[in-house]
Protein backbone atom coordinates (compact mmCIF):
# COMPACT_ATOMS: atom_id res chain seq x y z
CA UNK A 1 0.00 0.00 0.00
CA UNK A 2 2.84 2.35 0.86
CA UNK A 3 4.47 1.65 -2.52
CA UNK A 4 1.27 2.61 -4.35
CA UNK A 5 0.95 5.86 -2.38
CA UNK A 6 4.59 6.70 -3.10
CA UNK A 7 4.10 6.11 -6.83
CA UNK A 8 0.94 8.25 -6.82
CA UNK A 9 2.74 11.04 -4.96
CA UNK A 10 5.77 10.99 -7.27
CA UNK A 11 3.57 10.88 -10.37
CA UNK A 12 1.43 13.77 -9.14
CA UNK A 13 4.49 15.82 -8.20
CA UNK A 14 6.08 15.15 -11.59
CA UNK A 15 2.87 16.12 -13.37
CA UNK A 16 2.68 19.36 -11.41
CA UNK A 17 6.31 20.16 -12.24
CA UNK A 18 5.88 19.52 -15.95
CA UNK A 19 2.53 21.32 -16.07
CA UNK A 20 3.83 24.44 -14.35
CA UNK A 21 6.87 24.44 -16.61
CA UNK A 22 4.64 24.23 -19.68
CA UNK A 23 2.39 27.03 -18.46
CA UNK A 24 5.40 29.18 -17.54
CA UNK A 25 6.83 28.56 -21.00
CA UNK A 26 3.63 29.67 -22.70
CA UNK A 27 2.76 32.58 -20.41
CA UNK A 28 6.10 34.16 -19.54
CA UNK A 29 7.49 34.03 -23.06
CA UNK A 30 4.18 35.05 -24.62
CA UNK A 31 4.34 32.30 -27.23
CA UNK A 32 0.62 32.14 -28.03
CA UNK A 33 0.09 35.92 -28.41
CA UNK A 34 3.19 36.13 -30.60
CA UNK A 35 1.98 33.19 -32.67
CA UNK A 36 -1.33 34.95 -33.26
CA UNK A 37 0.54 38.10 -34.29
CA UNK A 38 2.68 36.20 -36.78
CA UNK A 39 -0.33 34.49 -38.33
CA UNK A 40 -2.52 37.63 -38.14
CA UNK A 41 -5.24 35.77 -36.23
CA UNK A 42 -5.50 37.86 -33.04
CA UNK A 43 -9.30 37.42 -33.02
CA UNK A 44 -8.82 33.70 -32.51
CA UNK A 45 -6.45 33.89 -29.52
CA UNK A 46 -8.95 32.08 -27.28
CA UNK A 47 -9.06 29.19 -29.75
CA UNK A 48 -5.25 28.94 -29.59
CA UNK A 49 -5.33 28.98 -25.78
CA UNK A 50 -8.07 26.35 -25.55
CA UNK A 51 -6.29 24.30 -28.20
CA UNK A 52 -3.15 24.30 -26.05
CA UNK A 53 -5.16 23.31 -22.96
CA UNK A 54 -7.06 20.51 -24.67
CA UNK A 55 -3.94 19.35 -26.49
CA UNK A 56 -2.07 19.05 -23.18
CA UNK A 57 -5.00 17.23 -21.57
CA UNK A 58 -5.51 14.79 -24.44
CA UNK A 59 -1.76 14.26 -24.83
CA UNK A 60 -1.43 13.51 -21.12
CA UNK A 61 -4.42 11.16 -21.17
CA UNK A 62 -3.18 9.27 -24.23
CA UNK A 63 0.34 8.98 -22.84
CA UNK A 64 -0.94 7.51 -19.56
CA UNK A 65 -3.01 4.85 -21.31
CA UNK A 66 -2.00 2.21 -23.79
CA UNK A 67 -4.02 3.73 -26.60
CA UNK A 68 -4.05 2.04 -29.97
CA UNK A 69 -5.79 3.78 -32.82
CA UNK A 70 -6.72 1.42 -35.61
CA UNK A 71 -6.42 3.82 -38.52
CA UNK A 72 -5.53 3.23 -42.13
CA UNK A 73 -1.95 3.90 -43.19
CA UNK A 74 -3.26 6.68 -45.42
CA UNK A 75 -3.91 8.79 -42.31
CA UNK A 76 -0.18 8.90 -41.50
CA UNK A 77 0.64 11.68 -43.96
CA UNK A 78 -2.06 14.16 -42.81
CA UNK A 79 -1.42 13.42 -39.13
CA UNK A 80 2.33 13.81 -39.62
CA UNK A 81 1.77 17.04 -41.53
CA UNK A 82 -0.37 18.47 -38.72
CA UNK A 83 2.22 17.46 -36.12
CA UNK A 84 4.95 19.08 -38.17
CA UNK A 85 2.94 22.29 -38.56
CA UNK A 86 2.33 22.41 -34.80
CA UNK A 87 5.96 21.88 -33.87
CA UNK A 88 7.20 24.24 -36.57
CA UNK A 89 4.87 27.07 -35.59
CA UNK A 90 5.62 26.63 -31.90
CA UNK A 91 9.35 26.66 -32.60
CA UNK A 92 8.98 29.68 -34.89
CA UNK A 93 7.04 31.58 -32.22
CA UNK A 94 9.61 30.68 -29.57
CA UNK A 95 12.58 31.73 -31.69
CA UNK A 96 10.77 34.90 -32.70
CA UNK A 97 10.13 35.79 -29.06
CA UNK A 98 13.69 35.09 -27.98
CA UNK A 99 15.43 36.45 -31.11
CA UNK A 100 17.53 33.30 -31.12
CA UNK A 101 18.70 33.27 -34.74
CA UNK A 102 20.20 36.78 -34.92
CA UNK A 103 22.05 36.17 -31.66
CA UNK A 104 23.29 32.77 -32.83
CA UNK A 105 24.38 34.15 -36.22
CA UNK A 106 26.29 36.98 -34.53
CA UNK A 107 27.97 34.61 -32.06
CA UNK A 108 29.21 32.18 -34.70
CA UNK A 109 30.16 34.98 -37.10
CA UNK A 110 27.75 34.45 -39.98
CA UNK A 111 25.74 37.66 -39.77
CA UNK A 112 25.71 38.17 -43.53
CA UNK A 113 24.65 34.56 -44.21
CA UNK A 114 21.71 34.20 -41.85
CA UNK A 115 19.37 33.12 -44.68
CA UNK A 116 21.76 30.29 -45.57
CA UNK A 117 21.90 29.29 -41.89
CA UNK A 118 18.11 29.16 -41.64
CA UNK A 119 17.82 27.19 -44.89
CA UNK A 120 20.45 24.72 -43.70
CA UNK A 121 18.55 24.20 -40.45
CA UNK A 122 15.22 23.77 -42.28
CA UNK A 123 16.60 21.35 -44.88
CA UNK A 124 18.49 19.45 -42.19
CA UNK A 125 15.28 19.04 -40.20
CA UNK A 126 13.39 17.83 -43.27
CA UNK A 127 16.16 15.40 -44.25
CA UNK A 128 16.45 14.07 -40.71
CA UNK A 129 12.69 13.58 -40.41
CA UNK A 130 12.47 11.83 -43.77
CA UNK A 131 15.41 9.57 -42.89
CA UNK A 132 13.81 8.68 -39.56
CA UNK A 133 10.36 7.95 -40.98
CA UNK A 134 11.55 6.11 -44.09
CA UNK A 135 14.38 4.12 -42.52
CA UNK A 136 13.54 3.51 -38.86
CA UNK A 137 9.74 3.43 -38.88
CA UNK A 138 8.10 0.64 -40.85
CA UNK A 139 4.38 1.39 -40.94
CA UNK A 140 3.50 -0.88 -43.83
CA UNK A 141 4.21 -4.28 -42.30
Amino acid sequence: MLDVLLVVFVGFAGGLAVGTGFVAFLVVLGVIPRLTQLTKTMKRIHAYEWGAVFGALVGGWVSLRHSVFHLSNYWLAPIGLLHGIFVGMLAAALTEVLNVWPILAKRIGVDERIVALLMAIAFGKVAGSLFHWLYFVDHFR
